[in-house]
């Protein structure tokens, strides 16, 4: 069967916890990822969770099929979590259906997060009409959407948003609803809140959960990248280093600052400028004074046109380039260090240049 993305929006699609094989696609890897966790915990007994990759099981199609039919360690049930790219999955998920036809026995279920595939690659083709296989896509959100499910987040949390707090707290997830939950869930332990004693969150209370986040010495170097600071970028990477600061962690730096210049753009118009806008504005916006400078500097630089005579801006450009980094950042692991530190550099040249 098939899914979309509102069906997950609304909570799960019906009967999703009888299946036994999901596939979810699209580039929205965080909304893909977020849906299957959410998946997983509606499943009775969901036991052990067995990761597998993607290549791995391209390697050995055989490999797929041996880990959901294995034993948990403590005999209790398990799930299987593959992360693949494209159609990795595809011959170990046939070879997983083949041996189940011919009497190999009952498998755990396997959820696989293939971000670069969609719904008409081979694997989809494989599973959309089976009655034990869902299929969903998943397309990167908008503010709307994510500030939507934030307030659904918060409702199930015993948390009472008031104003534009949902739209806040998802421009500052970056619009990733991963983020954005963890967000909800530090906000409702500070608040006292539950579903049987909901209470209500101000923009102060937010406020005061992320006070702390300034510790993680990522201000600096995001806007040394995206202002463009040659002089400043070997450093704060040296620094990067040093403090062992977390790839995946810096690129959702970038992703939140990108999404806040994206929005910022949307509110002013083509030709506005940020010192234009009230103090009630700043603060939806998320400018703060002591970013303010900075956020300035970048905004300038980022909604420039991409190249001379294109209707595309260098801010547009970014964001599809800061997605593909989370993705690579994802799958080469051991190498992330090297290859944010040499992306850093590429994106405050390209930041450098006159527009």
């Amino acid at each position: 069967m098939k899914a979309t993305q509102k069906d997950f929006a609304r909570g799960l699609p019906a009967g999703a916890t009888s299946l036994r094989i999901f596939f979810f696609c699209g580039p929205d890897e965080s909304g893909a990822s977020a849906a299957a966790n959410r998946l997983v915990a509606a499943f009775p007994d969901a036991g052990e969770r067995v990761e597998l990759a993607g290549a791995d099981c391209r390697r050995d199609p055989a490999l797929l099929g041996d880990e959901a039919r294995s034993t948990s360690l403590f005999g209790g049930a398990r799930h299987i979590w593959v992360r693949a790219s494209g159609d990795e999955a595809h011959d170990a998920l046939q070879f997983l259906i083949e041996t189940a036809e011919a009497g190999a026995g009952e498998a755990a279920p396997v959820i696989v997060i293939a971000t670069s595939a969609t719904d008409k690659s081979r694997t989809a083709k494989l599973l959309e009409k089976r009655k034990d296989a869902l299929v969903a896509m998943f397309h990167p959100p908008d503010l709307a959407s994510v500030a939507s499910a934030v307030r659904a987040m918060a409702d199930a949390a015993g948390l009472r948003l008031g104003g534009d707090l949902a739209e806040r707290i998802a421009r500052g997830a970056g619009l990733d609803v991963r983020l954005a939950q963890s967000e909800i869930d530090k906000l409702a332990l500070y608040c006292d809140a539950d579903p049987q004693s909901p209470k209500s969150a101000t923009p102060e209370d937010h406020a005061a959960i992320g006070a702390a986040t300034e510790e993680d010495g990522l201000a600096p170097l995001v806007n040394a990248v995206l202002g463009g600071e040659m002089g400043r970028v070997g450093g704060e990477v040296r620094r990067m280093r040093e403090l062992g600061l977390n790839p995946v962690g810096i690129a959702l730096a970038l992703e939140r600052r990108a999404a806040q210049l994206a929005q910022i753009a949307a509110r002013i118009g083509p030709g506005g400028k940020i010192q234009s806008l009230g103090p009630g504005d700043k603060m939806q916006l998320g400018i703060f004074f002591r970013e303010e400078r900075a956020i300035i500097h970048q905004f300038e630089r980022w909604t420039a046109p991409a190249s001379r005579g294109s209707q595309a801006t260098r801010l547009d450009r970014l964001v599809g380039r800061l997605v593909t980094l989370h993705r690579n950042l994802l799958a080469n692991s051991q190498t992330a260090e090297l290859l944010m530190a040499q992306e850093l550099t590429e994106i405050a040249r390209f930041a450098a240049k006159r527009a």
